[in-house]
């Protein structure tokens, strides 16, 4: 693995090292990103599942979050649980 001075992960490791053994290329990092190189360019990211989830579940938040910014000045309508 090689260090990625400017970019989002702090280990990079090549696509052929990944290859070998991506398990331990996740757990040599213990949860952080891993940049994946190709010809020494960054290709793409890898982060564990559980971190996926994580921002997934943030990056969903903040969707629903600007939602209710956007309706805030809505009139709300009464409604009645036995119409529905």
């Amino acid at each position: 693995m090689q260090s990625v001075l400017a970019d989002m992960a702090d280990v990079a490791v090549s696509v052929s090292e990944l290859k070998k053994n991506p398990s331990a290329v996740l757990n040599g990092v213990h949860g952080g990103p891993v940049a994946v190189l190709n010809h020494n360019r960054v290709m793409g990211y890898m982060v564990p599942a559980d971190v996926f989830e994580a921002m997934m579940e943030r990056l969903d938040d903040m969707d629903l979050a600007e939602l209710v910014r956007s309706r805030r000045h809505e009139t709300p309508e009464p409604v009645d649980l036995n119409d529905l």
